[in-house]
């Protein structure tokens, strides 16, 4: 009755797809809420990353300054260990990326010369992906994930996804896992658990522990650096930790992947696996559910709202700027009710965009200024409901007088804009080019200074078709005087392919 239960509160959440496309070296999966795009990640072959993966390192520098130490780990970048990451303490549960965590509470922690020493082998699991010149981050409170249980090895205690909201649901979930509990470990019951068995919580725990005992038997054999435990590529990784109940079908357009998926899902998440489909049509699998045309928006800085209004986003190196505009919003009777309409749509298709594109760190959001606090209340609560759908942790910091607000939003890897993008070859980042006019001055110079020291009669200027038009047109009467005054002629050829700010200035 529990589990019938549990369904039926389920159903009447948003329905939920997920779709992988696999025919490359990329695999690409969509999660869809009632068809919209809410989730998106992106994997390589040759290019995994190392969140979740453990490894046998060797401290190899302690920096008191900043209470961390430098961990070899056998990549390229020395990983990072903070001294709360270094030391075992209780721990809140909370819902990450892919999986439940831990969050350490806060405590007075003791100086890292005190818990670790240059030379020391320690057993450690990457927490975040390196991200630009920073190395990965690492921590010593290890966790082992399987579809419904976490195994928290160095931590005696029970946890419970925070995300299962029924407190009938949850109290009967605790009494399983006190129930099954191994002695000196700890676990958490993550989201999936919600209407399983106690049988299905057993198997997955035994499976978890033969993973861990697996991988303390490398550790006694292998020497530092040493890859211990690497985490299930992308496709089994989001059968464990996203097909839940809540999941109506996983859709696959590759049959090789598919037949992995089904025969990973029938040995994990045997109830499940009939959800997983594979997908023959003609139309492409992204194309079908127009994926494609999100994932282009996803990469613009501007998001336009149903309203009128729209939003822009910007990431820099310090923090995520997003500004909220009325734009053609049809406005209302007073100017406090148009903006507190605007702000409500913004602050729902800001939480959207933030979990979609996974943008992570400091995230100040210029709502449209509201005088009444009533209404200022309203758009937080709004806000706060929107982020909890998010797995990510996510923190409202304050709101200004302005309505400038500030949060948090935990990073564990690049933003999606940052893995499918790369700054621009030609901007180096500035998001602006110089202007033709500009361009068109400075090839004005050009040729002066080549004609002080040239003796040719005739001057090419190979140049972008904007370019050479403006050179042609508004800058006529320059080019002629100088052609006068020189008694030279000079060129103008347009060049399909050169950049707006490339120019060649050359002898006839």
């Amino acid at each position: 009755m529990e589990q019938q239960k549990c369904v039926e509160k389920n159903s009447s959440k948003p329905k939920k797809q997920i779709l992988i496309n696999a025919h490359t070296k990329e695999v690409r999966i969509a999660v869809l809420e009632e068809g919209e795009l809410v989730e998106f990640y992106v994997e390589r072959k040759g290019n995994r990353g190392i969140v979740g993966n453990i490894y046998k390192g060797r401290v190899v520098k302690i920096v008191p300054a900043v209470q961390a130490a430098f961990v070899d780990i056998g990549i390229s970048k020395k990983a990072f260990l903070y001294v709360k990451d270094a030391v075992t303490v209780e721990f809140e549960e909370e819902e990450d990326l892919f999986e439940e965590t831990t969050q350490p509470q806060e405590i007075e922690l003791p100086p890292i010369e005190e818990v670790l020493s240059e030379g020391q082998e320690v057993l450690v699991q990457v927490s975040k992906e390196p991200i630009g010149t920073k190395g990965p981050r690492i921590t010593t409170n290890i966790t082992v994930p399987g579809h419904y249980l976490v195994l928290l090895p160095t931590v005696n205690k029970i946890g419970i996804s925070r995300r299962i909201t029924d407190e009938a649901e949850r109290e009967r979930l605790k009494k399983i896992a006190e129930d099954i509990k191994p002695e000196d470990y700890g676990i958490i019951v993550r989201t999936a658990a919600e209407g399983a068995t106690k049988e299905d919580l057993k198997k997955d725990l035994e499976y978890i522990l033969r993973v861990w005992k697996g991988l303390l038997e490398k550790a006694e054999n292998r020497p530092p650096p040493s890859l211990l435990y690497q985490d299930l590529e992308i496709v089994p990784k989001t059968l464990r930790d996203l097909l839940t109940e809540e999941v109506s079908e996983v859709i696959i357009d590759s049959k090789a992947e598919f037949e992995r998926a089904l025969s990973f899902a029938k040995a994990f998440i045997p109830k499940l696996a009939g959800r997983i489909k594979y997908y023959s049509k003609d139309i492409p699998l992204f194309q079908r559910f127009e994926v494609e045309k999100a994932i282009e928006k996803t990469l613009s800085r501007k998001v336009y709202l149903p309203n009128g209004g729209y939003i822009v986003i910007d990431e820099t190196e310090a923090l995520v700027s997003i500004d909220v505009n009325s734009g053609k919003f049809k406005k209302t009777k007073t100017l406090e009710e148009t903006a507190l309409r605007i702000n409500l749509v913004a602050a729902k298709e800001i939480a959207r965009q933030l979990r979609l594109r996974d943008i992570g760190g400091i995230i100040v959001i210029d709502f449209i200024d509201m005088k009444e606090e009533e209404n200022k209340q309203l758009l937080l609560k709004t806000l706060e409901e929107e982020l909890s759908k998010d797995r990510a942790k996510t923190k409202i910091v304050s709101m200004s007088d302005l309505g400038l607000v500030e949060m948090t939003r935990k990073r564990v890897k690049k933003s999606l804009g940052k893995s499918l993008t790369m700054t621009c070859p030609y901007c180096e980042g500035k998001g602006r080019v110089k202007s033709i006019e500009t361009v068109a001055f400075e090839i004005e110079r050009e040729i002066l200074s080549l004609l002080k020291t040239n003796n040719s009669k005739v001057i090419k200027v190979y140049a972008n078709p904007l370019v050479a038009e403006k050179l042609k047109g508004d800058e006529k009467d320059i080019i002629d005087k100088i052609e006068e005054v020189y008694e030279k002629k000079i060129k103008v050829i347009p060049v399909e392919y050169y950049h707006i700010e490339k120019f060649t200035v050359v002898r006839g």
